[in-house]
């Protein structure tokens, strides 16, 4: 992996239409797989209150500069999965800032979301 890993959740409530039908989440997920970053799909990140869940780990010069995962929720529309998708293609945690407003997605998880999540 050179660039960042994108960790997609797909479990109980981000990627399902039966809470969020305003977004096309298999063209979200496409775009992502597009996007320049190694994409992991996962069942359930345990965040469900911020879904969409999105988590950006940082590329090997990423880490180097000290960068750790950043975790994006509400990811539910084109304008924030372009964004994400921008902050890969600029280089990610560590390397780039985010575009736009896409600070305003973090959050922190609880330490054992975090420790469960092995990112």
């Amino acid at each position: 992996m050179t660039g960042p890993l994108l960790t997609v959740c797909r479990g109980c409530c981000c990627g399902r239409a039966e809470k969020h039908p305003e977004l096309d989440h298999r063209a979200q997920l496409a775009a992502f797989r597009r996007g320049g970053a190694t994409v992991r799909v996962v069942d359930c990140l345990d965040a469900c209150e911020r879904s969409n869940v999105v988590v950006v780990s940082p590329s090997p010069a990423g880490r180097a500069a000290g960068a750790r995962p950043v975790w994006l929720g509400g990811i539910l529309d084109e304008e924030r999965t372009a964004d994400v998708l921008q902050w890969v293609a600029d280089g990610g945690p560590g390397v780039a800032d985010p575009p736009d407003f896409l600070d305003l997605q973090f959050f922190s998880p609880s330490r054992r979301v975090r420790n469960e999540a092995q990112l």
